[in-house]
């Protein structure tokens, strides 16, 4: 199902804009490599396994189906002025390691930090001539604590304890982010040698352990308890507390009264941009700046790209291995490992033969959750939005608060709450929450002067409508009218500054981008997801049950987000299995 964009009063399918990240377009791929890295990821870790591939010698050729590379991290001109991160928008969690080893900056990856970070207007009367009431959170705990006592002095004192709380949390778990997870099967059983190297694997969990010490208890909780729980116990603020909770649902089809919903909370300040932890930006471009700097080290390394190359299918041999893949236009590439950033559904279910997988493994990649309740809109705009809640400078300056992450219908959880149950009855919300973001008053080379780009992330929208019915562009216009008409109430005169607008339900970011069932994470990031059993308990390690095949996407630990991590933990398993002359 294709995504339509509308600009004026004429629907148009989406066109094929966008550059190629240095991937050739024309050239073949040759038929024999060391190793193959297929694209269609939800952001551009392939480009971390082919340079760290490429870089210890392993000749690696990456291969993307789309005309860009990058996955969902592409910028695409899909308005005419305009550029958009048309999917992924805003950058944190990328491996400061990563972004060091690659020389990124050197590579053209340019990142403006957001000061303040977030913000959250409120839908009310202006009292005395004051405009409504608004909470506006950065960098600078001071100002935050101001902000928050204009709700609550007893959360103006909490905030600071519970801040410094989440980030104890955070880098405790650290160690696990950047190693695989523990190899259960080598240490239960296998050769002296096997188990020796599994036993390696225990020492990030047994760091993790230490730095949590007397905090294990409140680690558990996180990871179990609903995130109103957690938030409940520190705070008494409505619009604190929402706005804490929309890190805790982001993209996830959970309300922050579901239990586990606080993990998510967590894996939101885990990152850190440019040695600042919690800290987010917009890269200069669009989110296909990240993906040109990496493939531009990747490039640098030796290794070779290509975009429109899509993969028809992996090559297994009569012994079992992968031995490269074929493409659609018939041709094959060979190889000696194989690396999917597809998510693991894609890999195994359409990418893999269904014979060389025993009944029970596909059974269970059938049970890997991908639910979605993301709709993402694109808007042009002709003009900067104006809040009630804080109105504009002389002649359409922006403010601070208009390079935040804007949180509207985020007054209070009961609003979260009442979005989530519609989703689960198979209808958009009627008030959607909303992550409302305008690179462009940082980016001034994403539209023409005066003109700006305003990304929307909604949640919560179902992958099928009703009784299973399917998307149509009435159902589209239908949301994003909704969508707007909310944003009119905070900012009058939104609708009319629209230019032009792309609306990309679920079935869209599944069927543009690869992501099984419009996943931004691969998998949900659930209890039953994460860790030992992502994607599943038995390929855990990266490894997978064809030799030579293996997962390097965000379906696999440390799971969404988590920009090239899992990537690097990859390229570190599959260089670990070359050397001792073997795959898988």
């Amino acid at each position: 199902m294709a995504a339509m964009v509308q600009t004026g009063r004429a629907w148009l399918a989406a066109p094929a804009l966008g550059t190629a990240c240095r991937a050739s377009h024309t050239a073949a791929p040759k038929p024999q490599y060391d190793a193959v890295v297929i694209g269609g990821g939800n952001a551009p870790v392939l480009f971390v396994q082919a340079a760290y591939l490429q870089k210890a010698g392993v000749e690696t050729a990456v291969l993307e189906r789309r005309h860009v590379l990058g996955g969902a991290a592409v910028s695409e001109e899909i308005i005419p002025g305009f550029r958009f991160s048309r999917a992924s928008y805003l950058l944190s969690l990328l491996r400061p390691h990563i972004y060091m080893d690659l020389e990124l900056k050197k590579h053209g990856l340019k990142v403006y930090r957001r000061d303040p970070h977030s913000f959250t207007p409120l839908l009310e009367e202006a009292v005395g001539g004051k405009p409504p009431r608004s909470l506006l959170l950065g960098p600078d705990l001071e100002k935050n604590v101001q902000e928050i006592g204009k709700f609550s002095r007893n959360d103006a004192k909490a905030y600071p304890v519970f801040q410094n709380h989440l980030e104890n949390l955070a880098c405790a778990i650290h160690p696990l982010l950047d190693a695989p997870p523990v190899d259960i099967a080598g240490i239960a059983g296998g050769s002296l040698r096997r188990r020796l190297a599994a036993l390696r694997t225990l020492r990030p969990l047994l760091q993790c352990g230490l730095k949590l010490g007397k905090n294990l208890p409140d680690f558990y909780e996180l990871l179990t308890a609903p995130a109103q729980k957690v938030l409940n116990r520190w705070f008494e603020s409505e619009p604190l507390k929402a706005t804490l909770a929309t890190d805790a649902v982001i993209g996830a089809m959970m309300s922050p009264k579901n239990p586990g919903s606080g993990y998510v909370l967590l894996h939101h300040v885990m990152g850190e941009l440019e040695k600042e932890r919690g800290a987010w930006g917009y890269v200069e471009g669009g989110m296909g700046g990240v993906s040109k700097a990496i493939a531009n080290a990747a490039h640098a390394h030796g290794a070779s790209l290509f975009t429109e190359r899509e993969v028809e299918h992996l090559l297994v041999a009569d012994d079992g291995r992968a031995r490269g893949v074929a493409l659609k236009d018939g041709s094959e590439v060979h190889s000696k490992v194989v690396l999917s950033n597809a998510t693991p559904y894609v890999t195994f279910k359409r990418l893999t033969p269904q014979n060389a997988l025993s009944p029970d493994f596909v059974r269970a990649v059938d049970q890997i959750d991908y639910t979605s309740p993301v709709t993402k809109i694109n808007v042009a705009v002709d003009r900067l939005p104006d809040f009630l809640a804080a109105p504009n400078r002389a002649r359409g300056l922006p403010g601070p608060h208009h390079q935040c992450s804007i949180h509207l219908n985020c007054e209070n959880m009961d609003i979260l709450e009442e979005a989530y149950q519609e989703a689960r009855q198979g209808r958009p919300s009627t008030r959607p929450m909303l992550e409302m973001c305008i690179p462009s008053v940082l980016d001034p080379t994403l539209a023409p002067p005066g003109c700006h780009v305003v990304s929307i992330f909604s949640q919560y929208t179902p992958y099928w409508l009703g009784e299973g019915r399917a998307w149509t562009n009435e159902d589209r216009e239908k949301f994003a009218d909704s969508v707007f008409h909310c944003i009119e109430l905070y900012s009058p005169g939104f609708r009319s500054s629209i230019v032009g607008k792309e609306v990309l339900a679920p079935p869209d970011l599944e069927s543009i981008f690869g992501l099984t069932g419009g996943n931004i994470f691969h998998g949900a990031m659930s209890l039953d997801q994460l860790y030992l059993v992502r994607p599943l308990p038995s390929v855990s390690d990266y490894r997978s049950p064809i030799k030579g095949l293996y997962l390097c996407g965000s379906g696999c630990h440390p799971g969404g987000g988590v920009m090239g991590a899992a990537g690097w933990n990859a390229a570190l398993t599959v260089l670990a299995d070359l050397q001792r002359g073997g795959s898988g």
